[in-house]
This record gives C-alpha cells, sequence and structure tokens, in this order.
C-alpha cells in the first residue's frame, strides 16, 4: 500500500501543456524540455523516486577546495558526480546530461556576488571549468509531506 503523493503546483509562466509533459516526465525527457527552453522553473515534486541534483560550477583552480569541502561534509553536500575539467556532459548520474544546458536555471557569481541569472551558461562555458552534481532536497521532499 503506497502513499499517494499531491501533484506539485503548476508554477507561474509555465505553458499548460508542458507541464502536462513535466508531470509525466522520465529524468531524460524533462532534461530534454528544459534543455530546449520549454521549461525554466523549480522542478520540486517531479520525477519521483529519482534523485534530483543541484550544480555547482567552478574554476579548475578553486575545484579542489570544494572538492575537499564536499567531502567533509557530506550530509549537506552529498557528490553525485564530478566531470572532468571543462567536461559539460555527465556520465554517472545521467546519461545525456549537458550540464550547461539542462538545469531549470542558474545563477552567475562573481567575487561572492549575483551577476546574472540566466536560462542556461553557454555563453559562460570555458574549458577550465568543473562540474558538481550534489544531491538536492528536492529528493527526498515528498518523503517529508
Amino acid at each position: 500500500m503506497g502513499i499517494e503523493m499531491p501533484v506539485p503546483a503548476k508554477p507561474e509562466g509555465v505553458d499548460a501543456e508542458v507541464w502536462e509533459q513535466m508531470l509525466h516526465a522520465t529524468p531524460a525527457e524533462a532534461r530534454h524540455l528544459i534543455r530546449e527552453g520549454k521549461f525554466a522553473a523549480p522542478t520540486s515534486g517531479l520525477c519521483p523516486g529519482y534523485a534530483q541534483a543541484n550544480l555547482i560550477i567552478l574554476p579548475r583552480e578553486q575545484a579542489y577546495d570544494f572538492l575537499l569541502f564536499a567531502q567533509r561534509n557530506p550530509k549537506p553536500c552529498p557528490i553525485l558526480e564530478v566531470t572532468e575539467v571543462g567536461e559539460r556532459m555527465t556520465h554517472i548520474c545521467a546519461k545525456d546530461c549537458d550540464v550547461a544546458t539542462d538545469f531549470p536555471g542558474y545563477r552567475i557569481y562573481k567575487d561572492g556576488v549575483m551577476v546574472d541569472e540566466v536560462d542556461d551558461v553557454v555563453d559562460y562555458w570555458r574549458d577550465d571549468l568543473v562540474a558538481f552534481i550534489i544531491g538536492c532536497s528536492f529528493s527526498f521532499g515528498s518523503e517529508l509531506i
């Protein structure tokens, strides 16, 4: 006997047809809708049963320090995957996932200050960047309801 989870509320500004697709999407299908620019809202409550993730992208010169921080703090920063330097595609936690296009929103920080909020980071991508995919509270949020 399973517990029926409430359907997440449609975010403001999301097309009804796209929202219906997202409600029934696999993670790969959801990533493709995001990549195509059809969905740019929080994903809480979507793709139940799958891990959701946050993304941190840092220059190689800062990546090791963050990796140490995350390894020493595995509960708040559980590492799901770390990409190779300059690599945009994940290979472990998701197939066909481009970290520069497949998240529904990106905040760009410089010197600790948010300077931009964009739908993808293609124009910001550099060959010296490392992506950290870390676990997200959205993965277990439904368990708390």
